[in-house]
């Protein structure tokens, strides 16, 4: 006979230990339990079908228990809740939520993979009500479209600018909804830094979306709904998103060790403080790639990496297990943003010294069909070189780019390694020198100190010390929209009007691109000048850092026009 498995909790960490086990041992006897209909579903796609891009709930369900039992013989048993785990006893005792039945099961090997709960704050007010709705699984995202078409919703707010969050806003206001999105930080989508993440937040004002940032909700009401600031916005339907909980409740009740962050606590090998007992998925406490510490990552890809892991384990194969990154994409309208590695913000808390590189060069040759620019910023140790993060925005493959460079990453690799790599070019697909390529030679300079440079953040406090700026652009370009006290010195001209830039003070170069603002300054770092900036990024990136602060703060703009050409 071979092992007997009981696994808590399908989807992608419980299905994908069932199916591994099963592969490697024909003899085992594995059953899961689901404690709500359906054992394998794709979560990630659920907000698609409050538009439509997902005609029919049915389509999310992935398979059905008869086709687990035919196609590999595992038993899944759904509306049947597991309510307790006697670890002396190696048994569990489940209840069928339809009958009421309860009953116990033995097991030689306990795999717990019950995810995350949606969080519910209490101190809302109103919070229970028939109005408010959160997203874990298809009876969820059915009850929500049923409710908004049922009762004829125009006005729906989303709480929280997480993945699931911006997701939902996207799907309802492509369904002809209004949407009210509001996040209580003073930015959505955390995994990006703060100057990255102002381009998504243009393109909700561009796609119609109400972006209420650094405010809360105090109060649900029937129709409507009250933020921390007093403002009250009509809502006919509220979906909160404002994060997960590891659901660990039975674990917890039997004895299961959890770790700091609030996680089942689990060794690389994905084995609790139980032996016989294992954990994968939204639950679980995770190794930090850089750090070694632990973390929480509710992502898919990772999940399935640790149910095969732990499936292993149970064999005695263990697996390399270096650690998460935390590589993600979402889609947001036209726009793709992908993200991995660290961030600023976590690099600071690391206590990571590290520079940043922003580049936004075309996805393709501009003269194609669909080419556009590939918004790039570019995280990297110093002095080492060695890359810790990349963010990539636009309406091309920025998962391409971030997905090479989330390879460097893991195979620990530095920035001279992004500008070596020979990747795929034609001129449908990339640039012969790709935006992957191009960030590793602009960090590299950066590293030699061929350059010195200041970030789009810092220009604001520029004027207002009265810096010296350039704007090398042509005059064309120049009358489209400049930093209001910059001079034009276009690059055409620079050689023979060198001697209007003063040599006594700091001179700040900017651009449209990276690549024009580099060659204005190695001319007159040629020529004789020493003390040059380049101000990272360019015209485009800077529109984009103080376009929507300008609208929501009402503040004055350090630029003539934004041009986001």
């Amino acid at each position: 006979m071979g092992k007997k498995i009981l696994i808590v909790g399908g989807v992608a960490g419980g299905a994908s230990v069932a199916a591994r086990a099963r592969r490697i041992d024909a003899s085992a006897d594995i059953v899961m339990f689901e404690k709500g209909p359906n054992v394998s579903f794709s979560n990630c796609s659920l907000p698609f079908y409050l538009s439509g891009v997902v005609a029919a709930s049915e389509s999310l369900i992935m398979m059905e228990p008869e086709a687990f039992k035919n196609s590999y013989d595992i038993e899944a048993r759904t509306d049947t809740e597991v309510t307790a785990i006697d670890r002396a006893a190696k048994k569990i005792t489940a209840k069928d939520l339809k009958t009421g039945k309860e009953y116990e099961e033995d097991y030689d090997v306990l795999v717990l993979s019950p995810g995350a709960r949606p969080v519910r704050p209490r101190s809302i007010k109103g919070i229970d009500g028939k109005n408010v709705f959160t997203i874990r699984n298809v009876v969820d995202i059915t009850k929500l479209k049923t409710y908004l078409d049922e009762n004829d919703i125009k006005d729906t707010v989303v709480v929280g600018g997480g993945f699931i969050g911006v997701e939902v806003t996207e799907n309802l206001r492509m369904s002809g909804r209004n949407v009210v999105l509001v996040e209580a930080l003073d930015q959505i989508m955390m995994p990006f830094d703060y100057d990255m993440a102002q381009i998504l937040h243009k393109k909700m004002l561009d796609e119609g979306v109400d972006l209420i940032l650094s405010d809360g909700v105090s109060e649900i009401r029937d129709s409507s709904v009250v933020l921390a600031s007093g403002k009250e916005i009509n809502a006919g339907a509220v979906i909160m998103a404002v994060g997960i909980a590891p659901d660990i409740a039975l674990a917890k009740d039997a004895g299961i060790e959890t770790g700091e962050l609030g996680g089942i606590k689990v060794d690389e090998h994905y084995r609790t403080n139980d032996e016989n007992i294992y954990a994968v998925g939204d639950a679980i406490e995770v190794k930090d790639f850089f750090t070694g510490k632990s973390t929480k990552l509710a992502l898919a890809g990772p999940a399935q990496k640790e149910a095969r892991a732990a499936a292993d384990a149970i064999y005695g194969k263990y697996d390399r297990n270096q650690g998460v990154i935390g590589s993600s994409v979402v889609k947001m309208f036209d726009l793709n943003a992908a993200a991995t590695g660290m961030n600023e913000k976590k690099a600071k808390a690391a206590g990571i010294n590290y520079e940043i590189v922003y580049v936004a060069p075309m996805d393709k040759v501009g003269i194609m069909p669909g080419a556009s620019p590939i918004h790039l910023k570019l995280i990297f140790e110093v002095p080492s070189g060695r890359v810790l993060g990349a963010q990539a925005i636009g309406m091309g493959n920025v998962d391409k780019r971030i997905d090479v460079i989330a390879t460097v990453i893991h195979m620990k690799g530095t920035v001279g390694d992004l500008a070596d790599l020979e990747l795929c070019y034609a001129p449908y697909f990339g640039t012969a020198k790709d935006a992957v390529n191009f960030a590793g030679l602009v960090a590299q300079n950066l590293l030699d100190g061929v350059f010195k440079q200041v970030h789009v953040g810092d220009v604001r406090k520029l004027l207002e010390e009265g810096a010296y700026i350039v704007d090398i652009r042509e005059p064309e370009e120049y009358e489209q929209g400049h930093i209001v006290t910059a001079v034009n010195i276009p690059l055409s001209q620079l050689r023979k009007r060198m001697d209007e830039i003063p040599k006594d003070r700091p001179v700040y170069l900017h651009c449209r691109t990276s690549q024009r603002s580099y060659n204005a300054l190695m001319a007159l770092k040629g020529n004789g000048w020493n003390d040059l900036y380049n101000i990272s990024g360019s015209y485009l990136e800077l529109s984009y850092f103080e376009y929507f602060d300008d609208k929501r703060l009402g503040r004055k703009p350090i630029l003539t026009d934004y041009n986001f050409e």
